[in-house]
Formats: C-alpha cells, structure tokens, sequence
C-alpha cells in the first residue's frame, strides 16, 4: 500500500468532491479568545477538487454543481476521510454537498 504524500496528487474520480472542513476562528472579531470547548467544528468548506462528473445512461458527462475553490456547506457526518499527515480532509459525492456559499 502506498502512502500519499501529498494531497495535490490525490485526483477525485466521476463525482467525487475533495474538500477540507475550515477550521473555526479561536476568537471573537473583537479579538476575544474563546475556550477550545466552545469552538464547534463547522460544516463548511474549501473545494479543493472536483472529479469530471458521472456518466448517465447515454453516455453523457453529468456537469459538477461545484468547482475547485468554491465554498460549500457540508454535512456533520459522512463522506470518505483521507489524512495526509496532521491535514484531514474528506472526499463526498457531489449529490452529498449541502450548498454552495456565495460571498
């Protein structure tokens, strides 16, 4: 089994989406530090690849909804989890995606 090294060498299949979780600030926009209990993992995330879509029956390339770079609401659980040293980072089916985030 070969270990990977680096996650640009990790290509997402059909309509696989690879994303890595945003970690939540450790502070307040006025500065205050908050206790890591408070701090909630947050379900929102940096597209960092997208496979080139499904097939359907005839044939035909399905587009993604999402693109490398967009960030997108995930779900609390699911998907495939891939660690690449001290980084975490999860592959989810397209359809799995919750939202894409326009700011």
């Amino acid at each position: 089994m070969s270990v990977l090294r680096n996650i640009k060498s990790l290509a997402p299949l059909l309509d696989r989406v690879l994303v890595q979780r945003i970690k939540p600030e450790p502070k307040t926009a006025s500065g205050i530090f908050l206790p890591e209990s408070s701090v909630k993992e947050q379900n929102e995330a940096k597209v960092l690849a997208v496979g080139p879509g499904a097939v359907d029956r005839n044939g035909q390339r399905l587009p993604m909804s999402v693109s490398a770079g967009d960030k997108v609401l995930i779900p609390q659980f699911g998907g495939n989890p891939i660690k690449v040293g001290e980084e975490e980072y999860t592959l989810f089916r397209d359809s799995e995606i919750l939202a894409k985030i326009n700011e």
